[in-house]
């Protein structure tokens, strides 16, 4: 080799021992941060300086394995020390891993003593120069150069390892040669027998000189191998020279292996010719034997023959002796009829045998009868005699008995006077059940309406909320007199019935962005709607405060009015005034604040996607707790929902409970984790927060950026209540994959932190009242089911050609979120497995709006695809009602209602399992879950090839198992995903928290 291997590892093993490998990868030198620590120490001292020295004197104190030094931190490059220099090479003299496996064990031992000694001699030259430096400095170096030894030893042993390694691959090598010269010797037998078919010898006697000479050379190359070891100066030259030899010599066997195809194709021939004499030689032998066999079967025939004649005598024997058996067999049939005959005329004469016998038995029966009514006559006259001196005095206490009856009936008609008068007192305090939900929401409106006018006050408004609340009837009684009276008298009829009262449920206030289904864009609005009406069926007083957007269903709403009255509330250092409207909704009290900005915040033709929605939403958080103070309301719980309102927990603790507001906890709801609101952090102050105090890593900063705030994690940090919207999404979302950044906070705050499956309303979604359908259906009648798709398909320009021909239905929002990628695979598969598939939906992403577009446009004369590229209320319950199945292949889903939704109108689910879709779709072969449980088809990767797999079984269920496909659909119909569960829940987390807060102010 043109350089030692002793001195390339001291210029890339002592500099370099920072790393596993080399920079080609081929030396498997281990990595020691200890020995590259302590060289780079000695490098970088400058021992003429007192700085240095004071920086020497601290290094040569520290530990050698300093705790702070991580595997994969970075080690800043520092210039090579004299010694390292003096013996290290450039870079284009370093030899490869081909190089350094044939260099010598006696090089890499005096590698160790070489380098042994300059670390030596470098620590006696700095210790001469250093006369000065205290004793404790010199030893902390020695102790590092002995280090720095130990370290070289173990890389000694390990690099004597590796000259094993080579060492074994030489002898592999040698196996090759010898290998070689089988092959050699094998080459020369076939050249003996290519010589005894006159082939050209001298030819192949040329090509064997050249492989003996070749054998002569690769001798001389063992022996040259053999002196390897001792050789120190030129082992690179060495196998440069044997790897050329090498090449040479395959090249040459290569030339050989071709002429040896050559004598084989021409053996070959040789081979042919004479299998195909001993293939003729064959066929002249099985000629022969077949003559033979037609020989014999000839000689078989002639005696076939006379055997023959004789079964033709014997034929006409047997002929005869049938024709006697059927003269025979007709006598006897003739005889068996006979007796057929005789035995019915018995039969016929044992039947009138019998009846003649029942005719006499019921004669006795009637004889015996008689003689008994005559007996029981002769004793019933006694007892009528007996009877009548009985009546005679019966009567007479029948009479006494009368005039005790009217003076009772006197009495008791005195008793029912009192017990009415009583019960119409009782009446005034007790609940009115029959009056729906939106009388006491209007009437509610109205109470409020008063205080904010301030026509009532505050004390007052809160004991006829309570009144309202309980549903008394002396509120009702006071508000049907009150109809045809001026508001002046109906007031003064209303602040007579305060009286003191006690509540026994919760009052809720939800803020909201959404609310279903005057302004609804996705899920939250059915939860508000859904979870409010439910809480309220529970006895609890639930109220809405929503954004008056200009593009909500106005239409929707009950009793829709404007307050004479306005709220101010603080944004950007001023206070602007804000218009309160009411109504209810769906049974619900809903306030909608319309702020009088100049921004016009909710004047945009649009819920959501503008430019300063963070400013728009953070001003409606602070006007929401502003209506709240100023109408007096203490609520035990204010529920905030999604990034939109999530200021509210902050505004609540920060500026709005030292004014008073202090009464309720706060419960924040994420429906989705994937949008978090999050805005520089300047605009927060617009709103009135502290953005110093708030902008904090344990507080409302992002995870991501110091300079930006996170309004969903202000909520998670302020809140008392965190939930999201079902269970397995609450463990996804603490993943870092699944949290989107705030994983960490929410595992902080994993205490108060729960998931609780949404549910729906059921009342808006029931196929047995659905107004949208065109016939009305049950799990006991799907007959309904069957006509609603017949009508789906005229509707759309389906092809109804084929009544079994399986529905696939989707309606979703066309975002990544949803997998539209599968989405449109689906389409093609239900396609190609003979099925119809209808879409109902939209995206508001451009280019995904575009190609779905294409594909509408691709298939909208087709007579199975129907793709409706926008969002329908109406049609989306005929969807629902006509699909015989529904596919849902989310990417992820926190909740999901379709799914929900699909089932109760008895269209099977084929959904991914992720989130609230895993909580709620349990696959039909699933064995570890209860048959009654199982309800859909369930797939776990996003790919095209398992979305084909949960779709052909349920496609191949419903086409060959017609009667297995009815009895799920049933199941499906009769399963619960109501509101009364995940209620239950929430009453149940509100109520915990507010007897921890009550606990507490008593304490």
């Amino acid at each position: 080799m043109a350089v030692k291997l002793s001195t390339w590892f001291v210029s890339q093993g002592v500099s370099g021992l920072s790393c596993n490998r080399s920079s080609n990868g081929n030396l498997p030198f281990p990595s020691s941060h200890r020995l590259f620590t302590a060289s780079c120490k000695m490098r970088q001292r400058n021992l003429s300086s007192p700085n240095k020295r004071q920086q020497l004197k601290k290094a040569a104190q520290e530990p050698l394995t300093n705790g702070s030094f991580e595997p994969d931190s970075e080690i800043p490059s520092t210039p090579s020390s004299p010694i390292l220099n003096q013996e290290s090479m450039s870079n284009n003299d370093v030899p490869n891993g081909t190089d350094m496996e044939r260099d010598d064990a006696k090089d890499l031992s005096s590698l160790v003593l070489s380098g042994e000694a300059k670390s030596l001699a470098k620590s006696v030259d700095s210790a001469e120069r250093l006369s000065g430096m205290q004793l404790e400095d010199l030893i902390g170096m020695i102790r590092n150069a002995e280090e720095n030894i130990l370290l070289l030893n173990e890389a000694r042993v390990r690099a004597l390892k590796d000259l094993e390694k080579i060492l074994f691959e030489k002898e592999a090598l040698q196996g090759e040669i010898n290998a070689l010269e089988m092959r050699l010797a094998e080459t020369d037998a076939r050249i003996k027998v290519a010589a005894q078919e006159k082939i050209d010898v001298e030819l192949l006697e040329g090509q064997l000189e050249k492989l003996q000479k070749e054998l002569t050379n690769r001798g001389n190359t063992e022996k040259q191998n053999g002196k390897l070891k001792e050789e120190t100066s030129h082992p690179h030259e060495s196998a440069i020279s044997l790897s050329v030899e090498l090449d040479s010599l395959r090249s040459e066997n290569l030339s050989l292996k071709n002429d040896i195809e050559m004598l084989k194709e021409e053996l070959s021939h040789v081979k042919n010719t004479d299998e195909r004499v001993v293939m003729l030689e064959k066929e002249r032998a099985s000629l022969e034997s077949a003559l033979k066999e037609l020989e014999s079967k000839l000689s078989a025939s002639q005696e076939d023959v006379s055997k023959l004649s004789t079964l033709k005598v014997e034929y006409k024997g047997l002929l005869q002796k049938v024709e006697n058996l059927q003269v025979l067999l007709d006598k006897a049939t003739k005889q068996a009829d006979q007796a057929i005959t005789v035995l019915q005329q018995s039969k016929e004469l044992r039947k009138k045998v019998d009846k003649l016998e029942e005719s006499i038995e019921e004669a006795n029966t009637y004889k015996r009868s008689s003689q008994k009514l005559q007996q029981y006559n002769d004793l019933m006259q006694q007892k009528i005699k007996l009877m009548e001196g009985r009546l005679q005095k019966s009567d007479e206490e029948i009479h006494s008995y009368v005039q005790l009856y009217q003076e009772s009936v006197h009495e008791f008609q005195n008793t029912l006077n009192s017990m009415k008068e009583e019960s119409k007192k009782r009446a005034l305090d007790e609940p009115v059940d029959d009056m729906p939900w939106e009388f006491w929401s209007r009437l509610l409106l109205i109470i409020d309406g008063w205080l904010l006018e301030k026509k009532i006050s505050a004390k007052d408004a809160k004991l006829l909320r309570e009144m309202v609340w309980k549903r008394e009837g002396r509120i009702h009684d006071a508000y049907i007199a009150c109809k045809e009276k001026n508001e002046r008298d109906a007031i003064a009829t209303f602040l007579r019935l305060t009286l003191s009262r006690t509540s026994s449920g919760l009052h809720v206030v939800h803020i909201a962005a959404e609310m279903a289904p005057v302004a609804k864009v996705g899920g939250l609005g059915d939860v508000v709607t859904g979870l409010g009406k439910s809480l309220q069926k529970r006895g609890h007083l639930v109220e809405i405060v929503l954004p008056k957007y200009d593009c909500m269903q106005s239409d929707l709403i009950c009793d829709f009015r404007d307050l004479d009255t306005v709220i101010e509330s603080y944004f950007d250092g001023r206070l602007f005034k804000n218009k309160v409207w009411v109504g209810t909704v769906e049974g619900l009290p809903v306030y909608f604040i319309e702020p009088l900005h100049p921004d016009k915040f909710f004047w945009r033709g649009q819920f959501y996607g503008e430019h300063d929605d963070f400013k728009r939403f953070s001003y409606f958080s602070r006007a929401a707790l502003e209506l709240l103070l100023q109408a007096g309301k203490r609520p035990d719980i204010i529920h905030c929902h999604d990034w939109q309102t999530a200021f509210v927990a902050p505004l609540y603790w920060d500026l709005y409970a030292p004014e008073g507001l202090n009464s309720a906890r706060i419960c924040f709801t994420c429906h989705n984790f994937e949008y978090q609101g999050a805005a520089h952090a300047s605009q927060l102050a617009s709103c009135g927060l502290d953005v110093e105090q708030l902008n904090r890593p344990d507080r409302m900063q992002d995870n991501s950026a110091s300079d930006r705030v996170n309004p969903v994690k202000g909520a998670v940090v302020f809140s008392n209540i965190v939930t999201t919207v079902s269970p397995t999404y609450a463990q996804e979302v603490r993943t870092a994959e699944g949290g989107r950044g705030l994983h960490s906070t929410l595992n902080f705050h994993s205490k108060k932190f729960i998931g609780v499956l949404n549910g729906i309303d059921t009342d808006a979604w029931d196929p047995a009242t659905d107004d949208s359908l065109k016939v009305q259906y049950n799990a006991n009648d799907l007959q309904g089911k069957a006509e609603n798709k017949e009508a789906l398909r005229k509707i759309l320009g389906l092809s109804s050609a084929d009544v079994r021909k399986p529905l696939v239905g989707s309606i979703t929002r066309l975002v990544p979120q949803k997998g539209v990628h599968l989405i449109r695979h689906a389409i093609y598969r239900t396609l190609e497995m003979g099925g119809q598939f209808v879409l109902l939906g939209s995206s508001p992403v451009p280019h995904i709006q575009r190609e779905f577009e294409g594909i509408a446009n691709q298939f909208q004369n087709h007579d199975d695809i129907r793709l409706i590229l926008k969002y329908d209320e109406s049609l989306s319950h005929s969807i629902y009602a006509a699909s015989d199945m529904f596919i849902i292949p989310s990417l992820f889903e926190p909740c999901g209602l379709t799914q929900m939704i699909a089932m109760r109108y008895g269209s099977i689910p084929i959904a991914r399992k992720t989130g609230g879709l895993h909580d709620s779709v349990f696959d039909v072969d699933d064995d570890t879950v209860p048959v009654r449980f199982r309800n859909g088809f369930t797939f776990l990767n996003p790919d095209e090839q398992a979305v084909n797999q949960a779709l052909d079984r349920a496609i191949k269920l419903y086409m060959n198992d017609p009667e297995s496909w009815k009895q799920l659909v049933q199941n499906v119909m009769n399963l619960d995903f109501s509101w009364e569960s995940s209620a239950s829940q929430y009453e149940e987390l509100y109520s915990k928290a507010v007897s921890r807060a009550r606990l507490a102010n008593r304490s």
